[in-house]
């Protein structure tokens, strides 16, 4: 300890500083980052009054669990991780087709578990993209079974679809 320093900070070390880098260095095997850890944790104490108000024992306590915290929270870091950041982000990687693959093998099986009829209106509508008259000529069937049809057969739709898992 410097000779300049505040008496308080100085009691804190004497009384704590060995014993917490010794329980450092047990967690971490880091004699040079436990250095860091109890300076830090003196540190942290020096500016709680609360702390230099109690029993050394309670002070000790309340000591090892921050620099528990500190240890966990270096081990948790980036830094710790040997993340480095860059300049420049990477190119996103472009997505694949695998999900929309998967959800258009259940829509057809789905649709092969409907009825002809359901399903003929179905693919008209919806998929070809057609209005209820459009469908309903080239089905040749009048607009009001095309309605029908699709509501029924898009409740149809809905219940096979359960049946496979699809929730949404």
């Amino acid at each position: 300890m410097p000779p300049d320093a505040d008496p308080r900070l100085a009691a804190l070390f004497d009384a704590h500083a060995r014993p917490l880098w010794r329980y450092v260095v047990h967690l971490t095997g880091d004699r040079a980052g436990a250095d860091d850890v109890v300076q830090e944790t003196l540190l942290r104490a020096w500016r709680t009054p609360r702390i230099l108000e109690q029993e050394p024992s309670s002070t000790r306590a309340w000591m090892i669990t921050v620099a528990r915290h500190l240890v966990i929270d270096e081990a948790r870091s980036a830094r710790r991780r040997h993340e480095q950041p860059v300049a420049d982000v990477p190119d996103r990687g472009r997505d694949d087709d695998t999900d929309r693959l998967f959800e258009a093998i259940l829509i057809e099986e789905a649709l092969a578990a409907i009825s002809v009829e359901h399903r003929s209106v179905i693919v008209n509508a919806y998929y070809g993209g057609l209005s209820v008259a459009q469908t309903a000529a080239a089905l040749d069937i009048p607009e009001g079974t095309v309605k029908s049809r699709l509501h029924y057969g898009l409740r149809a739709l809905r219940l096979a679809l359960q049946e496979r898992g699809v929730t949404r």
